[in-house]
């Protein structure tokens, strides 16, 4: 008798396909999880040894933002430039694709003080739509390009990274931020990944393929993984609107609750709970989000 999975898949759509849906989606994953302190903790930490010879000898500061959203981190990376090259001109350009990002990312900066050593510019378009414009007109080099967790999104990462790599000016650093190999989301995408809606917007990329990536191209790097959990404790409630799109955060589908295979979901949650994928404290599953910051050297 015929397996009547796949069919039962073809109702899987991927979550990209639903743009609000991911947004709020995305959101949820943010307020459940410590993403965000966790970069903060590496801005803090980190980020003032690594950018210390950036600037060294320049009039103005380049800094070229990748998929910089709606800006939260770049004003953090921006404010750790500012006190290490205080009264110095900043210019902070930002190639991002979603025009709603963009509107919240100069909301943001409207509303924040201290900006005035720094230009913006926002390019509403892709990371590849960039690299194809750049190659038309007079490449500029930067003095601090960041990526942060935006990689999934690019079709060829090897190109890209040797592209944005040229573009690096002396002395000057990329600042990768993806899931790390050590995070549930590598286990999780290696045993279900295929069982998944694909999208071709969108690869299972981690920071262990990207190290060797890194040293395939011969391009020197160091990498730093921090720890970071998400709560997914309201997963395990049947249609809590919280754990479901949680659920479609964590398998990049479409109301996966409703649509995936009650074996495939059944198994998915079993392996939640395993401490290959999560920790329970206190009361909460906490599904490991551990992320590495790659620091690319010019």
């Amino acid at each position: 008798m015929q397996s009547r999975e796949p069919n039962m898949a073809s109702c899987m759509r991927s979550l990209f396909s639903d743009h609000s849906r991911y947004v709020e989606s995305f959101r949820r994953f943010l307020n459940n999880s410590t993403e965000h302190q966790c970069m903060q903790e590496f801005m803090d930490k980190k980020l003032p040894g690594i950018i210390a010879r950036i600037g060294e000898a320049k009039a103005e500061i380049k800094i070229l933002s990748i998929g910089g959203g709606a800006g939260e981190i770049d004003l953090q990376i921006l404010t750790k430039v500012q006190a290490q090259y205080p009264g110095i001109c900043i210019s902070n350009e930002v190639v991002e694709p979603s025009a709603e990002q963009i509107i919240k990312y100069k909301e943001r900066v409207a509303n924040t003080s201290n900006m005035e050593n720094i230009k913006f510019a926002w390019h509403k378009e892709t990371s590849s739509e960039y690299q194809k414009r750049m190659l038309e007109e007079e490449p500029q080099k930067w003095d601090f390009i960041h990526m942060i967790q935006m990689l999934y999104y690019v079709k060829d990462i090897p190109a890209t990274l040797r592209f944005f790599h040229g573009l690096l000016a002396a002395n000057a650093k990329i600042l990768i931020i993806l899931v790390s190999g050590t995070s549930g989301w590598d286990k999780l995408w290696k045993k279900y990944g295929s069982r998944l809606p694909r999208d071709d917007l969108c690869q299972y990329v981690t920071s262990s393929d990207l190290t060797q990536i890194l040293d395939g191209l011969g391009i020197k790097y160091e990498c730093y993984d921090l720890l970071s959990t998400m709560d997914i404790t309201d997963c395990f409630t049947d249609g809590n609107e919280n754990g479901d799109l949680l659920w479609d955060f964590l398998t990049e589908t479409c109301n996966f609750s409703k649509t995936a295979p009650p074996d495939l979901r059944a198994e998915i949650l079993k392996d939640l709970q395993e401490p290959e994928f999560s920790v329970k404290k206190e009361g909460k599953v906490l599904f490991n989000n551990n992320l590495s910051f790659i620091v690319v050297e010019a």
